[in-house]
């Protein structure tokens, strides 16, 4: 057999094969696409947009009717209303509405209660109590065991841990005393006033071997190289006064005056003199100051608020909710024998209201194409190509058959 014969035989199969499994991929991909139609000389080309594209409305309508005739039916909605109108469901749903509705009766009733309560705790707050405050301050006993109470089991008994020292400690170091702000302090302190008023007083003040070197050499010189030095050699100076704060452990030494810092330390007159002095202030400042903070106190205050839930928190009681427990439960019964017997009706009456159907249709006219194949392609994409592949199969089977038929003949 030749190689002519040979592809005479062959070809068809493969031609039908490509041909069966092309088209029916063709056919599928025009069931969406194009999605707007295609003009050509203001013509529109046939078959654009693509089958549903151009029969969005009839498929929406279809989905209605088929939706409205086999699943959403008067019964199926019956039983779905009956399954969300148990007499647990429904005795829930009511208490809702009874409390909701006790609320709104009790802010309608206490409407003017509210707001007389709310300007009697208004003018208490931001008139009455200052006035009193004011008064009461003047005495020398105001507020004296309640302050002394707070000193003596508050700030005397107050002292840092080692965890705490410890931490204090790195942040001074780390933070507030780091070697290049001490540098910094060193070179604001030492002006050229400052350096000469030290140097005067030390040779004025010094006596026997310190007046012969304080005279003969002073401290201006070695002052002013110091500062010129922190000036000159930032990072060098940086680096000593690192190295002298580590060989000093000034962080240690920090570390426990900070963990040994106690007033139980101070002497018993000196702390008794803090509590006093401390009482003094606080009775000072709320003499001067306490009248408007309370005032102020009261301006960012609502108080129609706070007493609304003042009278709702008064009102409200054990009998008043065992109330609307029973309460709910036989309104449920109620309604419950009501649905037993009128549900039918209800229902036929609610769905021309519902309107589903239009609903429905309304929804699937305004789904762009596009969605609505990646939809569809989403639920039966395994069967959409299972298709296409039996295009190809198919195409195959017819080619294999000329094929024998050409070779019979």
């Amino acid at each position: 057999m030749d190689l002519s014969t040979l592809w005479l035989l062959v070809a068809p199969p493969v031609a039908g094969g490509i041909i069966g499994y092309f088209t029916n991929d063709l056919a599928i991909k025009m069931l969406f696409r194009p999605y707007k139609p295609w003009y050509l000389f203001k013509r529109k080309l046939p078959f654009t947009p693509g089958l549903i594209p151009a029969n969005q409305d009839r498929l929406a309508k279809r989905v209605s009717d088929t939706i409205m005739g086999s699943l959403l039916t008067p019964e199926e909605i019956q039983n779905l209303a009956r399954r969300l109108l148990q007499t647990e469901r429904t005795q829930a749903a009511i208490r809702w509405l009874l409390q909701m509705a006790l609320e709104q009766v009790k802010y309608d009733t206490n409407q003017k209660t509210t707001k007389i309560l709310a300007n009697i705790l208004r003018d208490l707050t931001g008139e009455s109590i200052p006035n009193l405050l004011k008064v009461l301050a003047r005495r020398e006993d105001f507020l004296k065991d309640q302050l002394n109470q707070i000193f003596d089991r508050v700030l005397l008994e107050f002292q840092l841990n080692e965890a705490q020292a410890q931490q204090l400690a790195d942040w001074l170091l780390d933070v507030a005393l780091t070697p290049d702000t001490i540098r910094s302090t060193v070179v604001d302190f030492l002006t050229d006033r400052n350096i000469a008023i030290i140097d005067d007083n030390f040779r004025e003040k010094s006596h026997g071997t310190y007046w012969v070197v304080a005279n003969l050499f002073g401290l201006r010189n070695a002052l002013t190289r110091l500062r010129n030095f922190c000036l000159d050699e930032k990072e060098t100076a940086n680096a000593y006064l690192a190295d002298w704060m580590q060989s000093l452990q000034i962080r240690t030494q920090l570390k426990n005056w900070l963990q040994d810092l106690s007033l139980q330390n101070l002497p018993v007159s000196t702390v008794r003199q803090l509590r006093a002095t401390m009482r003094e202030t606080v009775r000072s400042y709320l003499q001067s100051e306490g009248a408007s903070l309370l005032q102020g106190l009261s301006y960012s205050v609502d108080w129609e608020h706070a007493a609304q839930l003042l009278l709702t928190r008064l009102q409200s009681s054990a009998i008043m909710e065992s109330s609307l427990d029973s309460l709910s439960k036989e309104l449920a019964l109620v309604l419950d024998r009501y649905l037993e017997r009128d549900l039918e009706t209800i229902v036929a009456k609610a769905i021309p209201i519902l309107n589903i159907d239009q609903v429905i249709v309304d929804r699937v006219n305004a789904t762009p194409a596009q969605e609505l194949e990646s939809s569809i392609q989403g639920i039966v994409k395994t069967e959409l190509q299972a298709i296409v592949n039996l295009g190809g199969i198919l195409g195959t089977v017819v080619g294999s058959m000329q094929s024998v038929l050409l070779f019979i003949r």
